[in-house]
C-alpha cells in the first residue's frame, strides 16, 4: 500500500508529466474527432501530425520549429492529433480514416484545399524538410531558413517567364533588389538567388533539378554541421525555383 510520502511523490510526478508533455506545442492546435473537419476546412493548407497523446523528444521539437515558423502564415494550420490505443481510444477513428498506424508514429500529412486526399510526408522529421514539403505541395507562403520573401517571389516569377528576354528582366529586378540588402547573411542569400537565375539562363531550366541533386548529395555526405546547414539553406532557396505545375 502507498504511504502518504509515496502518494505525494506520485502526485508530483504526475503534475510534472502533465506540465512537460501534456500541453500542445506553441503554435500547433490540438484536434480531435469533433474539431478535425471543422478546422481543416477553414485553411488553404493544414499540416497534421498524428502521434501518441503526449509526444516528446527530438521529432516533437522539430515539429515545433515548423509551428513556430508558420505563425505569420494565416493560410496554414499546424496541428496535432493525439491518438490513444487504450481506454476510450480517443481519435483512433481519425487515424483509421487516414490509414495511420501507431507503428509509424509520428505520421505527418498535409491537407490542401481542393485536394481529395492528403499528401503524406516521407522524409526525415526535420523542420526544414517538413517546410520544404509544405512549400512543394501547397501555395502557402512559408519562409524557409536562408530564404528571403521578396526573392522567393522573384524566383517564382522567373520560372514563369517565357523566354530568356523575360528572364533577363527578372534577373535585373533581383540585382536591383540585392543592391538594397545590407545584412551579411541576407547578402549571401540574395547572391544565391541571382546565381541560380544566371545558371538557368545559361543552361536551361533543367539546371535546377540537377543542382538540387548535387547539393543534396553534398549535404548527405561527411561534412561539418555548419556546411550541412549551408547546403540545407541552398536547397531551401532552390525550392523557390519551381514551375507552377510542380506545386
Amino acid at each position: 500500500m502507498y504511504n502518504k510520502r509515496n502518494l505525494d511523490f506520485a502526485i508530483i510526478l504526475l503534475l510534472l508529466y502533465k506540465v512537460s508533455f501534456g500541453n500542445s506545442l506553441k503554435g500547433a492546435v490540438s484536434l480531435d474527432s469533433w474539431t478535425f473537419d471543422k478546422m481543416i476546412s477553414k485553411f488553404k493548407a493544414s499540416l497534421v501530425k498524428f502521434d501518441i497523446t503526449y509526444p516528446y523528444g527530438e521529432k516533437e521539437d522539430e515539429y515545433g520549429k515548423v509551428a513556430e515558423s508558420a505563425r505569420f502564415s494565416p493560410d496554414l494550420l499546424v496541428a496535432e492529433v493525439g491518438v490513444q490505443d487504450y481506454g476510450e481510444k480517443e481519435n483512433s477513428d481519425i487515424a483509421e480514416r487516414f490509414s495511420v498506424s501507431k507503428e509509424d508514429f509520428p505520421v505527418i500529412k498535409l491537407f490542401v484545399e481542393g485536394k481529395s486526399e492528403p499528401y503524406s510526408f516521407t522524409g526525415n522529421v526535420k523542420a526544414d524538410e517538413i517546410k520544404n514539403f509544405i512549400k512543394k505541395h501547397s501555395r502557402v507562403r512559408l519562409v524557409l531558413d536562408k530564404c528571403l520573401p521578396q526573392f522567393d517571389e522573384l524566383a517564382e516569377k522567373f520560372m514563369a517567364c517565357k523566354g530568356k528576354d523575360e528572364m533577363e528582366k527578372v534577373l535585373s529586378e533581383a540585382k536591383e533588389l540585392a543592391a538594397q540588402v545590407t545584412l551579411d547573411v541576407e547578402i549571401k542569400s540574395a547572391d544565391v538567388y541571382i546565381k541560380m537565375m544566371q545558371k538557368v539562363i545559361e543552361r536551361g531550366s533543367g539546371f535546377i533539378a540537377s543542382e538540387k541533386e548535387r547539393v543534396k548529395n553534398i549535404k548527405d555526405g561527411k561534412i561539418t554541421t555548419a556546411k550541412k546547414e549551408e547546403m540545407q539553406g541552398r536547397l531551401n532557396i532552390l525550392q523557390s525555383f519551381q514551375f507552377k505545375d510542380e506545386l
